[in-house]
């Protein structure tokens, strides 16, 4: 267990709340792999993120100065997420969006890496970590979907 592991474990004992495994035990999608095909399929940098809740460096990624009319895909199935239309710049150095496509397209559980409680989201076909919504985005939904960049795919409209 890795230190940052081992403190947020320490710190969330007794609250049942358990950091083991990237979707929990009873969660199923609709695109499964075996870890070696993820392996297989991405990058280190992007199975880090995607499949390790990792988080790529600020202004890394291209996405984020992605000015082009589109779709943003899950890079793990190709499922639309995102559209160029709710794109803003958040000045936080990851592609972010307001809302999503379709809301059933967006899966979110409650992490708590950092100790304070935050909402991770995840692509709801296969799972793959996208990143994270907070509460100071833009109207009209208050909303910023703070995304890794490695996460997407952009298809030009």
């Amino acid at each position: 267990m890795n230190r940052r592991s081992f403190i947020a474990t320490t710190l969330i004992a007794g609250t049942g709340l358990s950091l083991a495994g990237r979707s929990g035990a009873d969660e199923s999608f609709e695109i499964t792999r075996s870890e070696a095909e993820w392996k297989a399929m991405l990058s280190d940098a992007e199975y880090a993120v995607m499949r390790e809740e990792g988080t790529e460096r600020a202004y890394s990624s291209p996405l984020h100065d992605q000015k082009t009319e589109g779709t943003y895909l899950c890079r793990g199935c190709d499922l639309p997420l995102y559209s160029s239309a709710h794109k803003y710049d958040s000045k936080t150095g990851w592609p972010s969006f307001w809302q999503a496509i379709d809301a059933d397209a967006i899966a979110t559980k409650r992490d708590w890496k950092m100790v304070i409680p935050r909402t991770e989201c995840h692509c709801s076909r296969c799972g793959s970590h996208l990143g994270h919504i907070f509460d100071d985005g833009p109207e009209p939904t208050g909303k910023r979907h703070c995304i890794n960049g490695v996460s997407l795919k952009f298809k030009a409209a």
